[in-house]
């Protein structure tokens, strides 16, 4: 039934979700990114915090002493220009390397999720966005309420969450009161970074359950119908009937580079039933013997037929066989481990071929 409605019950193929990659269409959560990104902010702000507030204490310092700036800053356009010009400089270049940090930290956070994406599809002008009826739908579309929805649901965690350990941190804020003046700031630090570190947990996790259901949903988007997946791999395959052409087509060449080459052999090597290897060894042009025809099942019968056909040569011996087939190309010499077995073979052959040559003579 849901075949004959078209309906999309079908995963979608690798090539499906590489075409959606190539157009910008992945799976990401921003809450996540968000939520990675304030993590590596909040983790910044503690290492290098006092260090970079010094910094910066320094030299707003260093600027407001007259003794130190001389003339520098007053209402004059040259003197003006160049104080601030000097400002913005020194101020940028302490601000630089936690800037780069968390540009990457924010990169990392997008590679995470789907790795390195380039498309300019997904950011060029569409003519049907600007359609208000399209924009309508998409606006009360399913898509967007449920987005709402979730939106409403972290808000309301993020909030109960905060709530809960101002509540539980409340004492410690009343007790401010009664420190000392040095001992309010680092109180208030701490109470400060308890709070802002429930809140990223928070935001991490929340994170992490928006990008599975992104996932779900990037999935579910990508669908395919029965038909789609049979045309695609159609598409992919070939048309079975060309295919099978092919293949008919491959087999007939492969019989006969067999009906040329197996006559020339020396032996024939079976497995007897699976597996076929046709070897020719000539020592004025060869370092080894040669593996010049083989084949497997149907392809190792045509062999020995046409072994038998021209007096070649056919010894039994299953592993040697094997392992010629599996391990040597067509062509190819056979390895140095092989030598001894192929030897004896032929050592065997060719005590065969002079037998018989000498009874031809005596007859």
């Amino acid at each position: 039934m849901a075949d004959d409605l078209g309906e999309k019950t079908e995963l979608p193929t690798q090539r499906r979700l590489f075409e959606a990659r190539e157009r910008g269409q992945v799976a990401k959560s921003t809450d996540l990114a968000a939520g990675i990104d304030l993590v590596g902010a909040f983790i910044l702000l503690l290492l290098f915090g006092t260090p970079l507030t010094l910094a910066m204490a320094g030299f707003l310092s260093f600027l407001l002493d007259d003794r130190a700036s001389g003339a520098l800053i007053s209402a004059e356009g040259p003197m003006l220009e160049q104080t601030i010009r000097w400002a913005s400089t020194h101020a940028g270049l302490l601000m630089l390397p936690a800037l780069v940090i968390m540009f990457i930290i924010a990169v990392i956070a997008q590679i995470v999720q789907v790795g390195w994406v380039v498309s300019s599809e997904s950011i060029s002008p569409k003519l049907d966005k600007l359609d208000p009826i399209k924009g309508f739908g998409r606006v009360f579309g399913m898509k967007n309420v449920i987005k709402t929805l979730l939106g409403v649901i972290k808000m309301a965690a993020v909030t109960g969450i905060a709530i809960g350990v101002s509540m539980n941190e409340w004492p410690k804020v009343v007790a401010l009161a009664a420190l000392e003046a040095h001992l309010i700031w680092p109180a208030i630090a701490g109470i400060l970074a308890r709070l802002i570190a429930w809140l990223l947990a928070v935001l991490l996790i929340v994170g992490i359950l928006d990008y599975a259901y992104q996932r779900w949903m990037h999935t579910s988007e990508l669908k395919m119908t029965k038909q789609q997946v049979k045309e695609e791999h159609r598409s992919m395959d070939g048309d079975p009937e060309i295919k099978g052409r092919r293949l008919r087509m491959a087999r007939q060449i492969a019989m006969q580079r067999v009906n040329q080459t197996v006559p020339k052999a020396d032996v024939v090597v079976t497995n007897p039933t699976h597996f076929s290897v046709a070897l020719k060894y000539d020592p004025k042009t060869m370092a080894a013997p040669k593996v010049i025809a083989k084949g497997a099942d149907e392809m190792a019968f045509r062999i020995r037929e046409v072994a038998a056909a021209h007096r070649v040569p056919i010894v039994e011996r299953p592993p040697l066989a094997r392992a010629l087939y599996a391990g040597v190309p067509v062509g190819k010499q056979i390895a140095p481990e092989q030598y001894e077995a192929v030897a004896e073979i032929l050592a065997y052959v060719y005590r065969l071929e002079n037998r018989e040559a000498g009874k031809d003579r005596a007859a």
